[in-house]
């Protein structure tokens, strides 16, 4: 079974996707640590993650990098947005990801073209949705909490940057699966963002069997 769970940042996404991995004992990929594991790369390197080029001479790294912790700031966050508008990066990291959905028993991805592009075929297809300014006090709380100063005001101007960059950019803009099944989290606790989750998987389920 393949799940696939996308939406844009801070949504919860990735919290549900993980949910549901443990919940189906499944493999979880969260996709834009490939992208954030490139921008990490284009800064070791000291290159221009804005010019398509430099960022695609970044795309070879090994998977122990998908561990480091620095892929979870601020700035890597930022960085490995503007490198995902590159159609050559994207058409790079490709079949990365398709062998992780592909792979024996199937497995969940969370992204931003998961549904649309990574695995059109996923059995189960999920689109997580909040409000700009409820995922820019949760990413404010996180960052908060790892020792940032960053103002929320700050959070909020990057999650509205970085979603215009996606939805515009030419090559796999994050939209909604045709059948995918919208479920906003603005208002719900992870325990009922993720039981909502699970329940919308098993519908998608009962209407193939």
């Amino acid at each position: 079974m393949i799940i696939a769970v996308d939406g844009p940042a801070a949504s919860g996404k990735g919290t549900i996707a993980r949910a549901l991995a443990r919940h189906y004992g499944l493999p979880h990929l969260d996709t834009g640590l490939l992208y954030r594991a490139v921008a990490a790369n284009v800064a070791r390197l000291d290159l221009d993650g804005s010019i398509e080029a430099d960022a695609i001479a970044a795309c070879d790294f090994d998977d122990a990098l998908l561990d480091d912790p620095i892929l979870r700031s601020d700035a890597i966050g930022s960085l490995a947005s503007v490198i995902s508008a590159h159609p050559l990066v994207r058409a790079s990291l490709l079949q990365r990801q398709r062998r992780f959905a592909n792979q024996p028993g199937g497995a969940v991805l969370d992204g931003r073209d998961i549904g649309t592009v990574i695995a059109p075929e996923a059995d189960a297809k999920l689109f997580i949705r909040a409000t700009p300014n409820i995922r820019a006090k949760r990413r404010h709380a996180e960052l908060r909490a790892a020792g940032s100063t960053i103002s929320i005001d700050r959070v909020l101007a990057d999650i509205r940057a970085r979603d215009l960059r996606d939805s515009t950019r030419s090559t796999a803009p994050l939209v909604p699966a045709k059948d995918s099944a919208l479920l906003d989290t603005s208002f719900l606790s992870i325990e009922a963002s993720v039981q909502r989750a699970i329940a919308i998987v098993e519908a998608r389920r009962e209407m193939t069997r």
